[in-house]
């Protein structure tokens, strides 16, 4: 057995039971990343995160929103206002995680003409 399919799988398992695939697909999923950084700085309401993640759709911020929270990574706060207002932050567990999620963005960054240009010879060939 290797380290990515140890455990059970997340769905109904007991706490502590996940396997690393598991986890790593969660925090590799299309969205998570984006939504992990853009709530670093601190308390973002849902709009704010809307308007942080281009190309997301409501719904989608709101199924990863959730798993995030479910997983521990994100904190929702409600507030009894009129109209309510919520907001989310990572929790301590994210913060460890803050620093490698920027190693990767920052690449990512760093190197996406690289990447554009390898696939643009790719196809061509």
């Amino acid at each position: 057995m290797d380290f990515l399919s140890a455990g059970a799988s997340c769905g109904s398992a007991p706490a502590g039971a996940c396997s690393v695939q598991d986890v790593l697909d969660r925090i590799g999923n299309k969205w998570s990343v984006s939504i992990l950084v853009a709530a670093a700085p601190g308390p973002i309401r849902f709009s704010a995160l809307e308007r942080a993640i281009p190309g997301i759709s409501r719904r989608m911020l709101t199924l990863t929103l959730r798993n995030l929270e479910r997983d521990g990574l994100l904190l929702r706060t409600s507030y009894p206002t009129v109209p309510p207002r919520v907001e989310y932050s990572i929790t301590p567990m994210a913060v460890e995680l803050q620093s490698a999620l920027l190693t990767l963005t920052t690449w990512a960054e760093r190197h996406q003409a690289d990447i554009a240009a390898a696939r643009a010879r790719y196809d061509e060939r």
